[in-house]
């Protein structure tokens, strides 16, 4: 086994997890971070919404943050982590996929989500290319084009997409597919020039390399440039779960405004617990907790500190020789 000793361990390399790192490398914490290199906007060209990164390509992004937090004397591990345990002194062992053993004071977990795609032909080829869930995200850069909404499991999320994409559309066509509109839901699309394409989606029509429309009861093509879906987000927490971390009435691990779970040193960041950050986001996410965790790691800090003075000197108020 190869043993290695950090203040912190960062668990998932994204935007959370590389921007937690810098700012605990920067505050002179001993941090590593382990990066599995499975980002979710993989499939993404470009991203935006982010000040001075609009545009970029989110790998770029990622290899300068990792540069980054390597310039501040961060450790960058590509491996996955097995399992996390908590010994008895309060620290943590965390055991990657090639058996090595990080030992942390604190561990930051920033593994993200999962997005569950409705199983219809064509949506996870197309999937961060012309098959989209975020308006915000890619809505600009398919305006005034012919737009779809695919009906998905949810249902909230998937009518506040049709109402949206009227922002950046005149021509947008919502698919149920196997939801139930109830009248109230159907006049408001209506009223809101959203025309309604009843049926089940049976797949996508793809030409050339590109969405051409979208096949409705095997029979007929509803001609479409770019198509949204609401995927269901899955959290990848099962290293937080496994350390008993607490999930609240929606089943996402409960944190505090700084990341804090409720297990004494852990902290989350980042879609792991908050389904709707985006990059920008998650970025100041784990720039919260880890400045959150340098104050809990300080305070253990102070107090051992402290401790040691008293037992030197023999009193509260002697001061060092």
């Amino acid at each position: 086994m190869n043993a290695m000793d950090y203040d912190v361990t960062v668990i998932g390399g994204g935007a959370a997890g590389l921007n937690a790192a810098l700012v605990l490398a920067r505050a002179q914490r001993a941090v590593a971070v382990v990066d599995a290199g499975e980002p979710r906007n993989a499939p993404a060209e470009h991203m935006h919404g982010f000040l001075s990164r609009d545009g970029s390509s989110p790998s770029d992004m990622l290899s300068i943050g990792r540069e980054e937090v390597h310039r501040y004397g961060g450790r960058i591990l590509a491996d996955q982590v097995r399992d996390i345990e908590r010994s008895g002194d309060g620290r943590f062992a965390v055991r990657l996929a090639t058996d090595s053993v990080l030992h942390a004071r604190a561990v930051l977990v920033a593994t993200g989500l999962r997005d569950e795609l409705p199983e219809i032909p064509g949506v996870r080829e197309r999937w961060g290319s012309d098959v989209l869930h975020c308006p915000y995200c890619h809505g600009y850069e398919v305006r005034d084009t012919a737009l779809g909404v695919l009906g998905g499991d949810v249902r909230e999320f998937s009518l506040h997409q049709a109402f949206l994409l009227r922002r950046f559309s005149t021509d947008v066509t919502f698919f149920p597919h196997r939801i139930e509109l109830s009248d109230d839901e159907r006049t408001r699309l209506i009223a809101n020039d959203v025309r309604i394409a009843d049926g089940v989606v049976t797949g996508l029509v793809v030409q050339d390399g590109r969405l051409r429309g979208v096949e409705v009861d095997g029979c007929r093509t509803v001609p479409r440039a770019a198509v949204f879906v609401a995927p269901r987000f899955i959290p990848n927490d099962v290293l937080l779960t496994g350390l008993g971390c607490a999930v609240g009435e929606n089943g996402w691990v409960v944190t505090d405004p700084g990341g804090r779970t409720s297990v004494p040193g852990v902290w989350a960041a980042g879609n792991v617990v908050d389904p709707r950050a985006q990059v920008v986001t998650a970025a100041g996410a784990g720039s919260a907790a880890a400045i959150a965790l340098n104050g809990y790691l300080l305070e253990q800090d102070v107090q051992r500190a402290t401790a040691r003075h008293q037992n030197r000197t023999g009193g509260v108020g002697a001061v060092p020789g």
